[in-house]
């Protein structure tokens, strides 16, 4: 939308149609069902007993990701200054 309110005549691009999202997020989903079961056949020998079982890779990068997120929002709170600091005296 334009400043006056008016639809511009512009063309949205292919990652603003909700159609296309949905098409990345399937297909995402489906790379990573299609890894998860491509793993079943891998041998790898664990070099501890937790990572053998299945998935398990999966499941720690995805819980080291939430961690990291949390910790960044909590970081954030600690050094996160004001919108102003820079142009104070």
């Amino acid at each position: 939308m334009s400043e006056n309110g008016k639809k511009d005549d512009r063309e949205t691009g292919w990652f603003e149609r909700p159609q296309n999202v949905n098409r990345i997020w399937y297909a995402l989903l489906a790379v990573a069902a299609l890894l998860l079961i491509a793993e079943l056949f891998y041998e790898h020998h664990p070099h501890f007993g937790i990572d053998g079982l299945p998935g398990f890779y999966a499941v720690f990068g995805f819980v080291s990701f939430i961690i990291i997120v949390f910790a960044g929002k909590f970081l954030r709170t600690i050094i996160m200054r004001d919108e102003d600091y820079y142009e104070r005296d």
